[in-house]
């Protein structure tokens, strides 16, 4: 069951929304145990790489093509550090409809343009960073009448509140922060919106606070001014002019949460934290709000015993150069027992 059917009465679907689905979303919600312990927190990873595509995309992709297709676009087209685009791709195969994504040239993870070209989608590299990518790819849109499935399509958003929908009927409430990795600022506005959905609904009965983070080299949100020139390992949130920030810092605001900035050294050491000591492998920027715990218990300001959740946004294979430039090579040994055995005994 995918969120359409999942989720219909709370998202704007009409009888002529066609209930596509390649299975998105239900995504686990994974207790941290040891990390929990170490942080002397109470920690869950939402794990959104086991999405189709390996991202959170798919959940706001899966409502904007639906609603493309309900209204007649012959075609898709997306900006994309990444993510966005390999989503896109996956469902516009799915629909069979074409699909267009703009790239910032040499600065997209080798996985994720390999599965936005697998899966059909015309790839075209900006000689410019993703932020012009998107003034490009809306400017397309317009000209040629396709749907902009980017975060600045309103269905995007909606379908992306399915997951604090499924945080709150997993533990039955909403927990005391939530931390997520914030790039072009549409996610953690998603969150935001579910909760409050939730809440008016009465489903939930308190509001969690909203700790958005960003990488030093790309953080606008954190020091208030637009980044021309991003740059950060975690290539997911590598934008500089997030183009829901106004939604984003309504978001923090509100819920009385606030907006951090980690350093790209932080978000790797995370990352590897992460993996070896929760079992849990995930791309670097997923990696953002784990290390913006990390920085904020080195403070003193991480209050002990709190419920948190952290959205981990795509799947560490997103990346495996990123991964691999941390850890070294295997051990290469001969074909002999004795080689083995030594090498066992360390």
């Amino acid at each position: 069951m995918g969120v359409i059917e999942k989720y219909a009465e709370l998202l704007p679907v009409t009888d002529k929304t066609p209930w596509i689905t390649l299975g998105e979303g239900s995504t686990p919600l994974v207790h941290l145990d040891r990390i929990s312990r170490e942080m002397d927190i109470d920690l869950w990873g939402k794990l959104e790489g086991c999405n189709p595509s390996g991202s959170f995309k798919d959940r706001g992709m899966v409502m904007a093509v639906a609603k493309a297709l309900e209204s007649g676009a012959k075609a898709l087209v997306c900006a994309s550090t990444g993510n966005t685009s390999a989503s896109a791709a996956a469902y516009a195969a799915a629909a069979q409809i074409p699909c267009f994504v703009l790239l910032p040239a040499g600065k997209v993870a080798l996985g994720k343009l390999a599965q936005a070209l697998m899966y059909g989608a015309k790839v075209i590299a900006v000689k410019g960073n993703f932020d012009r990518a998107l003034e490009m790819a809306r400017e397309a849109a317009d000209t040629k009448g396709f749907a902009i499935v980017n975060s600045v399509n309103p269905y995007r958003l909606w379908g992306q509140r399915s997951g604090a929908w499924e945080v709150c009927d997993v533990l039955g409430s909403a927990p005391d922060w939530h931390a997520i990795p914030v790039g072009n600022a549409g996610n953690i506005s998603a969150y935001w919106a579910g909760y409050r959905q939730y809440e008016e609904m009465g489903k939930i009965k308190a509001l969690p606070m909203m700790m958005g983070f960003q990488a030093a080299g790309a953080a606008p949100l954190v020091t208030g001014e637009p980044c021309p020139m991003p740059e950060t390992v975690a290539t997911a949130i590598r934008i500089g002019n997030p183009v829901s920030a106004h939604l984003a810092k309504d978001a923090v605001r509100g819920s009385g949460g606030e907006f951090n900035s980690v350093t790209d050294e932080e978000i790797l050491s995370a990352q590897y934290y992460l993996s070896s000591k929760g079992g849990i492998f995930a791309e670097p920027a997923s990696c953002a709000p784990l290390a913006g715990l990390l920085k904020l218990k080195r403070q003193g300001r991480l209050p002990k015993d709190i419920k948190v959740v952290m959205v981990l946004t795509g799947n560490g294979l997103k990346d495996p150069d990123t991964a691999m430039s941390q850890v070294g090579r295997p051990i290469e040994i001969g074909d002999s027992l004795d080689e083995l055995l030594e090498v066992m005994k360390g």
